[in-house]
């Protein structure tokens, strides 16, 4: 599902992170891995099979039935990172998320965007200032979801409301 339309949709930059050590391996008799090797061979893999593909050739030699073929084939070329953490904690979670705040920043510099100054967030909030005002007043007097929302907007909080009807004012 995700991984076909990163293989075969449009292409779409993507980044694997993949851990060192697990923090619960699984060792299930009979299997030839622990659960964490599992996941390991997905990321040492998906990358490479985004980076080079499949060719209708290279099926052709592998004897893939002729109607799969089109289904089975992948240009390959598609952009990934892959990062390898030695461990799963606090200290390394800063630090991708120190990375990926650099890669915001350099990415809007180059685009011509301020990252950090953003109008349509700003939007975002200010109508969710609204709803919450909406909230609060269906909730503590009663009164029923009205003006100043668009018809999916009315008709989903007052869903919501009677969903969470329960829920103290």
């Amino acid at each position: 599902s995700f991984y076909q339309l990163i293989h075969q949709g449009r292409v779409i930059p993507c980044d694997f992170i993949g851990v060192v050590k697990s923090q619960q391996p699984v060792y299930l008799k009979g299997e030839v891995v622990n659960n964490h090797d599992e996941l390991m061979s997905n990321f040492f893999a998906q990358p490479d099979a985004l980076a080079y593909g499949k060719t209708p050739e290279q099926l052709k030699k592998e004897n893939v039935s002729e109607h799969l073929i089109p289904h089975k084939t992948f240009t390959g070329n598609r952009p990934s990172l892959s990062i390898l953490l030695p461990t799963l904690d606090a200290y390394r979670i800063g630090q991708l998320l120190g990375i990926y705040e650099h890669r915001v920043a350099v990415q809007g510099f180059v685009w011509g965007i301020n990252s950090f100054d953003q109008w349509g967030v700003e939007l975002g909030k200010s109508l969710a200032t609204q709803v919450r005002k909406q909230l609060h007043a269906s909730r503590v007097k009663g009164e029923p979801v009205e003006e100043g929302f668009n018809f999916s907007t009315k008709t989903l909080l007052t869903r919501y409301l009677q969903a969470t009807s329960d829920v103290p004012a």
